[in-house]
């Protein structure tokens, strides 16, 4: 019994953990869905008209960053009347948690967009 160690779990700082693997993976992989799932969809157009899969692909990734963010986000107007709010009435983890999300939605389109740009190739 003397070569067992023990572990304590902090169920308090268990759940804090988790609660914010929730508010960054989220929109994290939210984001990166989006970007992937709307190349890889959006590049099945070439085929009926006979160009590149991987040039469509290319051609949507860019723009269609923007828009993963925004629904990773929940659509922008809910963020920027929660930043609003925040500032005007001092909230400083509503504006933490939002600042949160934005990042992390903003990092996972990244992510979607550099796998994409490695998939078919830079431009």
């Amino acid at each position: 019994m003397s070569d067992m160690v023990r572990y304590e779990v902090d169920f308090r700082g268990g759940l804090v953990l988790m609660n914010l693997l929730e508010n960054v993976g989220l929109p994290f992989f939210t984001a990166l869905g989006v970007v992937l799932g709307g190349c890889l969809v959006g590049s099945l157009s070439a085929l009926f008209t006979f160009n590149s899969p991987f040039h469509t692909m290319l051609i949507i990734a860019k723009p269609i960053k923007l828009w993963a963010i925004l629904t990773a986000m929940g659509g922008s107007l809910s963020a920027i009347q929660a930043i609003d709010t925040s500032v005007w009435s001092g909230e400083v983890r509503l504006l933490l948690h939002q600042l949160v999300v934005i990042l992390s939605s903003f990092f996972g389109a990244s992510v979607g967009y550099w796998i994409i740009l490695t998939l078919a190739g830079s431009e």
